[in-house]
């Protein structure tokens, strides 16, 4: 495959220093919308330095959400906010990790395709790094690549893909590459003054490595005065108007907007060499406004087993985000461990809410708190939405308790289930490895005439991301409908129940797909919308 830098092709590389977690996503998807919102055609990558081929198998306390793209692919929750803030549709290409590049090379030796040399990571995998950036140029075909490198400076694992971006920006020159470095600027309290010291270091050990930064990206909780800005500009080798503040906002969505502030896009379009139109930022201007002083507000539990990290529903608090602008509400995120639903009962819990959500999730863990909490909801006729293991709940605690089903059950917490309303799919049955082997991505699903489904999306045809094993049990179609469900989406050929409602609610509706993963903050989730709609009604009436 030819090495070539596409020409018209510019790249941007933002890495990180002393610590992790700064944003350097959301500042990835800051830029981009900028720079789309000038009229480029913008794309992002995400660099993972773990040696996991994907976060697929890794739980989402050591890694948070595992975020799926159309095409299947299994990635780092940092895509989310590519697509939400910029809204094209990334790919298994947009995301890189160590395990995927030292798989690829290990292949290759193993076919003899390196002709007998000595394989090393110099030049092999940090080769391989930069082929992948290059294939997303080539495919893609954008105006801008940003490359976001995870970790930290310092960190071992990073250290071949930040070689091969140093190699990378030296072979396309200073005109076609950036390079970002997102660093924190931590207030003493006791000093009572911000530090520039671990900027400094980290800055010290990226050029220690060949790269030095065009821009720094400084994290801050206060505002940084001309006078610290030209002294982290003199220390670190960078003009002072390059010394970016990243200050900590009420809503990731005015980030942006703070970067406009200080020219980021167009002076990074400057170094590149690029022509830009000004940008129209009102619409983005409305939104985060609406955000910040809504009309409305009510409080929705999230009720699951990973609630102490909120990382693990990134996708779905961003949604709800989303729907609150249209709905002009701000939505309050109650977050309720299923566990403890099972332990103490649902009142203690919902009884302050207005809307009930059941995320996705594997195991047994916190089941029946499940199973109460959606009881209390069709019981009390409070607003409920279940996504992927919520509908599987749904259908298990309709069975049981409409349709006399005594324990009803999915086989993936009871094999022994009298009434498997939940089974593997088909497809599954035969599959040993775990990773990257579920039923992934896109598919397509038939709505119903008259269905609460039909009135959220407007349309009979739609397409949504999956992520999931199991299935709702044909067997018991005909039982569950007899008592009052709604089989309200299908697959094409009639074979998958995709959707659940159940009649005489405001609004109960169920999901095997992950509606979350295609809420854009300019392109809210229709689901999403009617859910909070409902639930403002709820709490208003």
């Amino acid at each position: 495959m030819s090495k070539k830098i596409p020409e018209k092709t510019k790249f941007i590389f933002v890495t990180g220093g002393v610590v992790s977690s700064l944003g350097k996503g959301i500042a990835c998807a800051s830029l981009g919308f900028l720079l789309k919102s000038r009229g480029l055609k913008v794309t992002i990558m995400k660099m993972d330095p773990y040696l996991n081929v994907d976060p697929g198998t890794m739980s989402p306390y050591q890694h948070g959400e595992v975020y799926v793209t159309d095409d299947g692919a299994e990635t780092d929750l940092d895509l989310g906010h590519y697509e939400r803030f910029i809204a094209e549709n990334m790919s298994q290409m947009n995301n890189v990790t160590t395990g995927q590049i030292y798989n690829t090379v290990i292949s290759k030796e193993r076919r003899g395709d390196y002709l007998g040399a000595t394989v090393q990571v110099i030049p092999h995998i940090t080769d391989e790094i930069k082929q992948r950036i290059l294939v997303l140029a080539r495919e893609t075909q954008p105006d801008v690549v940003i490359v976001e490198v995870g970790g930290t400076v310092g960190d071992i694992e990073s250290l071949p893909f930040l070689e091969a971006i140093r190699q990378f920006s030296l072979e396309a020159g200073i005109r076609n590459t950036v390079t970002m470095h997102l660093t924190l600027v931590p207030y003493i309290e006791s000093a009572g003054e911000p530090k520039t010291k671990p900027t400094q270091h980290s800055v010290m050990r990226l050029r220690e490595i060949g790269i030095q930064p065009n821009f720094l990206l400084c994290r801050t909780d206060l505002h940084l005065n001309k006078a610290l800005k030209e002294k982290i500009a003199l220390f670190c080798n960078v003009q002072p108007e390059k010394v970016i503040e990243a200050i900590d906002v009420s809503t990731i969505y005015e980030v942006p907007l703070k970067f406009a502030e200080q020219k980021l896009d167009g002076q990074v379009a400057e170094l590149l060499d690029l022509e830009l139109k000004s940008p129209d930022l009102n619409n983005l201007k409305r939104i985060v406004k609406k955000i910040k002083q809504p009309e409305h507000k009510i409080k929705i539990a999230i009720c699951g087993k990973y609630v102490k990290l909120k990382d693990a529903y990134k996708s779905i608090s961003e949604a709800f985000v989303h729907a609150g602008v249209v709905n002009n509400t701000r939505v309050t995120l109650k977050w309720v461990d299923s566990e403890e639903v099972e332990k103490e009962g649902p009142e203690k819990f919902f009884s302050d809410v207005c809307g009930i959500l059941i995320p996705g999730g594997f195991g047994d863990r916190g089941i029946e708190g499940k199973l109460t909490a959606i009881q209390y909801s069709r019981d009390k006729l409070i607003p409920f939405f279940g996504i992927c293991l919520g509908l599987q709940c749904a259908v298990i605690e309709f069975a049981r308790n409409k349709c006399n089903l005594k324990d009803a059950n999915s086989i993936e917490f009871d094999k022994d289930t009298p009434h498997p309303v939940i089974h593997i799919m088909e497809s599954q049955k035969n599959i040993k490895d775990m990773g990257g082997t579920m039923r992934l991505g896109a598919y397509a699903c038939i709505l119903k005439e008259k269905s609460q489904a039909l009135k959220s999306y407007g349309i009979n045809y739609i397409s949504e991301r999956h992520r999931h094993r199991y299935e709702v049990n044909n067997d018991y179609r005909r039982a569950l409908q007899e008592n009052g469900m709604i089989l309200s989406g299908l697959s094409p050929d009639g074979n998958l129940v995709e959707m659940i409602e159940i009649e005489n609610h405001p609004f109960f509706v169920g999901c095997q797909f992950h509606p979350e993963l295609k809420s854009r903050i300019t392109e809210p989730h229709p689901l999403f919308v009617n859910f909070v709609k409902a639930a403002l009604n709820y709490c208003i009436s």
